[in-house]
């Protein structure tokens, strides 16, 4: 028996469908460049929302996985109650080469 969720399935951008500035406007904020670099340390799809430690509200954090969505930065599915994410690393990494390794250099961006 198949179940639904009391949500809406999440809409995703392909990276090959964004523009520059949307990619750039995306990482430009600290608590998304924050989620950008903790999925990057994780396995995919280990990440619910809600394990995320940034210093922002629920809803807060729902807009920012938003615009990470409307990138082509991240990718998110439900499991049961969990939505759970994963970095589009490969897919983001060929639309804008190298831009993905240079924010998640420390040194660059903190």
């Amino acid at each position: 028996m198949a179940t639904t969720s009391h949500r809406a399935a999440p809409e995703h951008t392909h990276p090959d469908d964004v523009p520059v500035l949307t990619a750039l406007a995306a990482l430009a904020d600290p608590v998304r460049v924050q989620l950008v670099r903790e999925l990057a340390d994780s396995a995919d799809w280990s990440r619910s929302c809600g394990t995320f430690d940034v210093p922002v509200g629920k809803a807060a954090k729902s807009h920012h996985f938003a615009v990470l969505r409307a990138a082509g930065l991240v990718e998110q599915r439900d499991e049961g109650p969990r939505r759970v994410n994963r970095l589009r690393r490969e897919e983001f990494d060929a639309r804008f080469p190298g831009l993905l390794a240079l924010v998640l250099r420390e040194d660059v961006i903190s």
